[in-house]
Parts: structure tokens; C-alpha cells; sequence
């Protein structure tokens, strides 16, 4: 704001009343809100297959599941990089 309240001059044509207008894409609320449901819908995304192939043959007692450290640490790694986007 070019002038303070105190010494504010209203005959001043270039007095700016201390705002300026936007669109509404240029809010930062907006930018985080539009930031947080991308990364909502990615991590939505990446569980979902996970979650549907635990939930495949319900009927057996047992998930058989050689070799899932390195699958696991991949998959940590990949909703790391989503939550830290």
C-alpha cells in the first residue's frame, strides 16, 4: 500500500485503499486446496490396487507373498513421494 491509514490523502489519485483484487485461482487457499485433493486422488489411486488384491479369494485363510519386503519398501517409497509432493 503506497500510503498508510494515518496519512492516508483520499484526494490522491493514486491512493490504493490497500487491496488489490484477484481471481479466484490466485488465492493461496485455493491453490492448497486444489495441491491437498491431487495428492487425495493419488494416494486413493495407489492403495486402491493394493486393497483389491487383499480382498481377492476371501475364502482362503492365507496370502502367499514371496519376496514383499522389496514390494513393500517400492510401494512406502511411492506414497513418500505423493505425501511429500
Amino acid at each position: 500500500m503506497k500510503n498508510d491509514r494515518k496519512n492516508a490523502d483520499l484526494n490522491d489519485p493514486d491512493y490504493d485503499f490497500g487491496f488489490c483484487a484477484v481471481n479466484e485461482s490466485e488465492l493461496e487457499v485455493v491453490q492448497t486446496a486444489e495441491t491437498t485433493k491431487q495428492k487425495a486422488e493419488l494416494l486413493y489411486r495407489a492403495i486402491l490396487p493394493l486393497l483389491s488384491k487383499l480382498k481377492e479369494n476371501p475364502e482362503k485363510d492365507y496370502i502367499f507373498w514371496p519376496n514383499r519386503l522389496p514390494k513393500v519398501v517400492e510401494f512406502e517409497e511411492k506414497l513418500r513421494k505423493i505425501y511429500e509432493m
